[in-house]
């Protein structure tokens, strides 16, 4: 894609999650404009204040989805959606490991299916750092995920490459998955994270700049670590794993 001077139409769902609300003001201050989702009413002027136009919806109403995306007419759709506790909760993870890959599997399928038949041209999605099979590291991008992993793993995992799968080979549109070591910083519930980590806003960051560059395909994005390889994302994309926002 090559750059324009008004930006792009940008579908963000999941616009009110930790990612969500620090990648907006990155992609409005680059001239983008964007539609981005919410499950909740009273977040929704949350998302306008910080310069989005909102859209109240849940991903599992494929009519409803694809008639918002419809009406938003993107260039390039953002797939930010997760399901998990705020925080992070342990208590409640045991359920939520099941809703959210339910999320990264049929909310996928939902999303690329709406976004197809609005014209998008680009899909940019979140995903894990962490879903590797056991091999030596760090991992490259073309390592295998661990397909054969059991228990809540084997749950999250499946929802993992469910959702890559259909972003990078169940459409025609330019598929980029980015693969997220565990967040922190503002909104995540944590100032700390156990490697792979990566602060939220760089994160972000390297959602906006997926929007112009980078050929489909999985980009791990992490700090400097052990276990997975982020050369390819700083190379490609040029992401920088220090990036953080002024506020």
């Amino acid at each position: 894609m090559e750059w324009k001077t008004m930006g792009y139409r940008i579908f963000l769902a999941g616009g009110s999650g930790a990612i969500g609300r620090r990648l907006i003001p990155q992609l409005v201050a680059t001239g983008h404009r964007v539609t981005a989702t919410t499950r909740r009413a009273e977040k929704a002027e949350k998302l306008r204040a910080i310069g989005a136009s909102p859209v109240v919806i849940d991903v599992f109403d494929a009519g409803g989805l694809l008639a918002a995306v419809a009406a938003a007419r993107p260039e390039v759709v953002i797939h930010q959606l997760t399901d998990l506790p705020a925080g992070l909760d342990p208590n409640r993870m045991g359920e939520s490991i099941i809703g959210n890959a339910r999320v990264r599997d049929e909310g996928t399928r939902n999303l690329v299916e709406a976004a197809t038949s609005a014209g998008a041209r680009r899909l940019i999605a979140q995903s894990i750092a962490w879903a590797y099979a056991p091999g030596p590291e760090p991992h490259a991008e073309t390592d295998p995920l661990d397909s054969g992993a059991e228990g809540g793993r084997g749950i999250s995992v499946g929802g993992v490459i469910a959702l890559e799968r259909q972003v990078l080979e169940g459409s025609s549109m330019t598929g980029i998955v980015l693969r997220y070591g565990h967040l922190y910083g503002p909104g995540t519930g944590t100032e700390i994270a156990a490697d792979p980590a990566v602060h939220v806003d760089a994160a972000a960051y390297a959602a906006l700049l997926a929007v112009e560059r980078g050929a489909p395909g999985p980009f791990n994005i992490a700090e400097p670590n052990g276990h997975v390889a982020t050369d390819k994302a700083v190379s490609e994309l040029g992401w920088r794993p220090d990036f953080s926002l002024a506020v």
